[in-house]
């Protein structure tokens, strides 16, 4: 998994000025109740390919979901006190993933009952698949040059 972002913020404070590297994307993090975490780590080991790794010894309960050995995914328990909306009708659309074998992820997803779509990106020839999670949060995967 390959995750970039290439920028630079510069802030200016009191005066003088300030540059902050921002050099990636570590990781994204879901907070469910433990039911529906449950299911949510199920839907991306079996249908989107990440793989359950290991998580440091926090206090409250949850898994860690890598890609190529990167932590990509955090699954954290809801605490009763801080309830969560599920889905992503906030400004979150979706994440993108980078993935390879298109004909096989295509057939999971069919396998599954996962509803997608497909888009290839002009100029670039990279293919993608858009589809919900079980939270109806947006996934895309995004398939090399050549694939599909």
């Amino acid at each position: 998994l390959i995750l970039r972002l290439a920028t630079r913020m510069s802030l200016v404070f009191w005066g003088e000025k300030y540059t902050m590297p921002v050099h990636g994307i570590a990781h994204y993090n879901f907070r469910l109740e433990r039911q529906l975490m449950e299911e949510v780590r199920a839907f991306y080991e079996k249908v989107v390919g990440l793989v359950l790794g290991p998580r440091p010894p926090f206090q409250s309960f949850g898994y860690w979901l890598y890609a190529n050995g990167c932590d990509v995914l955090h699954l954290s328990e809801e605490l009763p006190d801080d309830k969560r909306r599920t889905g992503s009708d906030l400004t979150f659309d979706h994440v993108a993933l980078e993935a390879s074998s298109w004909p096989q992820h295509v057939a999971l997803l069919e396998a599954a009952g996962v509803a997608f779509s497909q888009e290839f990106v002009p100029a670039t020839g990279r293919r993608q698949l858009f589809f919900r999670d079980p939270v109806g949060n947006g996934v895309e995967l995004i398939f090399p040059v050549g694939e599909g």
